[in-house]
This record gives C-alpha cells, structure tokens and sequence, in this order.
C-alpha cells in the first residue's frame, strides 16, 4: 500500500515540476512545428502575389471552390518539405473533401512551387492519392497547372508520370475522372487529363500541347502562338480535346461540381436521385411538345428547346457543347433520375452524323454506360454524312464506334424518332434491333432506307431516264416529300451533270 502511494506521490510530483520523459521527447518538437506553421503561411502568401498577378488563384483556394466549406481535408501536408531550408512543401497539394455531401479525392498543382513540376516526390503523393481514392470508391478530380516532368530529377519524374497513367487507367470506368486544366498542360503530361473522363478548359491561361511553340518552330519553321496551338478554345471546338469551356476558373470547377452531382460515386453504386413532383405547369409544357417539332423534313428547329420540355425544370448540362454540334449530349434528370441525353440537332447541317459527332456520341454513351446512367437517345437525321472528306477521315472506322457503344451498353436505353431516320444512321442511333429497350416514334416521324426524293430517283431511275430523253415535261415528275413537284427530268438544273445519277439531297446536310 505504501509503494503505491509513493508511486502517487511521484506522479504528482513529476507533472507539478519537472516534465516526465514522454513530455520531454515531445517538448522539441513544438519550435519546429511553429516553424512550419510559419513557413506554411508565407509560402501560401507568396502563392498569392505570384498567381493574383497572373489572374489566377492558388492551389489550396482552387480546392476551397470545389469542396463543401469546411470539408477539405489536406493529406501530406509536408511532404517534401525541408523546414531548415524554409521549403514547407512540394508543389501538389493533395486531399479529399465533401462535393454536395459526397467524399471526393483531388489534387492541384502549385505552380508557385518550382512552376508545379512533377517529381518523385509529386508523383508518389499523388498516386497514393488516387490508391486511397480507388480503395474507397470516390470521384477524382484534378486542377492541373504545372511545366511539367521535373528536368533536374529525369528519368525518374518521368516513371512518375508512366505510374499515374497506369493508375488512371485502372480507375477508368471504376470512379469518375475529372480533369481541370488551370494553367499549362504539356508534353506527355497531357495524357493524364486525357485518360480521364472529363477535361475542362477555360478561356485563358489553360494550354495543353504535345510540343510548345518553341518546339515547333525549330521542328518545322512555324511560327505559332500559345492559344492558336493548344488554347482552350481551340480544344473545346476544333480538336474536341476539352469537353467544356469555361469563362474563368471559378466557371471551371463550378461545373465539375455539377457534373459530379449526376454521377454516382462509382460504378457499383446506381445514378443519383432527387426529389422531383411534376407540377400543373409542367404538364401545360409538356403538350408544347406537340407543336415544336416541323413536319417537313428540311425546316430546322432546336433540339434543345425538345430536351428542356422533357427534362426536370428543363436543365440541361451539356458536355462537348461547341464540338460536333450537330450532335447533342449532356446530362440531366427525369423524374429524378440522372439519365444521359444523346440528340441530334436539326439546326446545325440537318442533325448529320459525321465523324466528329460519331466519335461525340460514342465516347458519352459509354460514360453513361459505365457508371449506371440510362441514355436517352432523341433522333432526327437524314443520316450519314456524303463527301470524299468524311471518307478520309475515316468514317466507317469511327461511324462503328457509335454502335458498338450502343450494342455493348447494359444501361437502360430510351429511344424517340422525332421526325427522320434514314438509312445507316437509324440504326445506329439506338435502334431496336442494336439493343435499345424502348423505342417511340413521333406520330408524323418517318423511318426508310431512304428519304422519299432519294428512294423515287433510284427505284424509277430508268423511267426517270426515258422520260428525260422524251422530254416528257410532267411525266416525268416526282412528288416532293413536302407534296410539292420536282422539277421535270428533262429540265435539267444548273451543275446537274446529265442527271442520271441524282441522289436524295435531303440526306445531305443543310448549309
């Protein structure tokens, strides 16, 4: 009993007076941790002046714009630091927070850090990053604005680099991938991003090229400019290398953040649902319906204005919005339900599949697809389009993406023929017979082989050839699907040729 109290007693003694020896181990530590502290601050200062300067913001506010407030939750805050240097870190800052209530994994480069390059010490951070991300089942999104692969470090930067490539490509279809370029995005750094699901450009600052201007110029003797060879704007409607343009970064990361809410966490998780209860008003807009969409093949109209009468409270969030525009996809919600929306679009070249538009339609199908999105797939298209262009393009390689996107798709497939579908193009865009579930036609719609012009100049070709030669005025005239006369077969127009071997230009698209 008295061991026992003396040992009390001692106790006491060493907490009133002199520190036990656990407090004493720790006692150093505290000047170093205030010294990072201090370090932490003025290299979050110095981030400031150097990006408020450029018209851009620092890493760690990037990350406060997309996470919930007050959700994120830095990991490896020091790694890579070097505090009897006055180095507090390395130029990635990495973490995971909260998106609309749900954990998301991110990272974003510090470009006022050695110009955001990515060495060992970036590239290990990073990667364990997108392990935890893949071992939870969270989003990952990446604000990029880096030079690149660290020259000093070499080859190993660039092994870095190979790890993060195949780390995203084993995520791939598994959690969504965003990618937010900030700033420049070069050399083989760019296939990060473009492994990912999703890239979002903004007006200015954002670059992404394999070879920058002064590359190119000593290669080949152009003289070319940073946004001309890799701008944003250039991505987002030429290339179709960004699926998104942005006004700014704060327009940037405002849309991952809406993207992320129509897609689930992961692939083994359902499509997100929201309370939705359809109003009297929504009822009246939806019999607009009924008079939108023109009855005469040629005369255009908005697909748009369609979808935004279908959908809940008509948002519609558009991906590719300024690339292929005769194609339509994006996401919204149905009855609370996230679906993806594919369309054509009567207004730009006739809703014409092309291989831009076919490569558009393809990639976004089997987004929806891999993470549980139904598609809804709205058509009106003359078809395929003609021209020795598309053919070099390669057409048929990448007109046969679409359908294997729709055949290989488990998702529930929804399809509508508003008005037209001609040819190839009707059954690749969600047909029946390629696997679609449901399929509606609008009362007035017309499904062929071909339009009724091109089908008449074929089937009759060879009456249309004697009454030509005859001169047979009006007999040897066609009705036009409109109900209107073709013009006599013996009156020949203008560039004609001789006439023998006229087809349907109304599968052609529209100037």
């Amino acid at each position: 009993m008295s061991i026992s109290m003396r040992e009390r007693t001692d106790g006491a003694v060493g907490r009133a007076g002199a520190p036990s020896p656990a407090e004493a181990d720790r006692q150093p530590l505290r000047p170093a941790i205030s010294r990072a502290a201090d370090l932490a601050r003025a290299g979050e200062n110095r981030a400031c002046a150097k990006q408020h300067a450029k018209g851009k913001k620092t890493a760690r506010e990037r990350l406060d714009l997309l996470f919930d407030p007050g959700s994120f939750r830095e990991t490896g805050r020091f790694i890579g630091a070097d505090i009897n240097n006055d180095r507090s870190g390395c130029a990635v800052v990495t973490g995971m927070g909260q998106v609309r209530g749900r954990t998301v994994a991110a990272y974003a480069q510090d470009f006022s850090i050695r110009g955001g390059t990515l060495g060992a010490v970036e590239g290990d951070k990073i990667l364990r990053l997108m392990d935890e991300a893949m071992r939870i089942g969270a989003p990952i999104v990446a604000l990029l604005d880096s030079g690149g692969a660290r020259i000093q470090e070499g080859v190993a930067a660039l092994s870095r680099y190979g790890g993060i490539f195949r780390a995203t490509c084993r995520a791939s279809g598994t959690v969504p991938q965003i990618s937010i370029i900030l700033g420049p995005c070069a050399g083989g750094a760019v296939y990060c991003p473009a492994l990912t699901d999703l890239i979002i450009m903004t007006r200015e600052n954002s670059h992404m090229f394999v070879t920058g201007p002064d590359v190119v110029r000593e290669a080949t003797g152009e003289t070319i400019g940073m946004d001309e060879l890799g701008g944003g704007l250039l991505h987002g409607t030429v290339s179709g290398v960004a699926h998104y343009l942005a006004q700014d970064e704060t327009d940037a990361i405002d849309y991952a953040r809406v993207v992320l809410s129509y897609l689930p966490s992961n692939c083994m998780e359902q499509a997100p649902r929201y309370d939705y209860v359809a109003t009297r008003a929504d009822r009246r807009t939806a019999d607009a319906l009924s008079s939108i969409v023109p009855e005469r093949d040629r005369e255009p109209y908005d697909m748009r204005e369609v979808i935004g009468l279908i959908v809940d409270y008509g948002e519609f969030v558009q991906v590719h919005e300024m690339y292929a525009g005769s194609a339509l996809t994006g996401f919204a919600c149905i009855d609370g339900r996230s679906v993806g929306i594919v369309a054509n679009q009567p207004s730009v070249m006739g809703g014409v599949l092309d291989v831009e538009s076919s490569e558009k339609i393809a990639r976004f199908v089997r987004l929806c697809d891999a993470f549980n999105l139904p598609v809804v797939t709205l058509v009106d298209t003359p078809g395929y389009r003609p021209g020795s262009d598309q053919e070099r393009a390669g057409i048929i390689r990448r007109g046969a993406k679409v359908i294997y996107a729709y055949a290989e798709a488990q998702v529930p497939l929804v399809t509508v023929v508003l008005r037209k579908a001609f040819g190839g193009a009707y059954i690749v865009m969600g047909s029946r017979s390629i696997g679609a579930d449901e399929v509606f036609a609008w009362p007035t719609s017309r499904i062929a082989v071909l339009g009724a012009k091109g089908a008449v100049d074929i089937i009759h070709r060879r009456d249309l050839i004697t009454a030509r030669e005859g001169g047979g005025g009006r007999r040897g005239s066609s009705p036009d699907v409109g109900g209107r006369l073709r013009e006599p077969c013996g009156q020949r127009e203008p560039g004609s040729g001789d006439g023998t071997d006229r087809r349907d230009d109304r599968s052609r698209a529209d100037p």
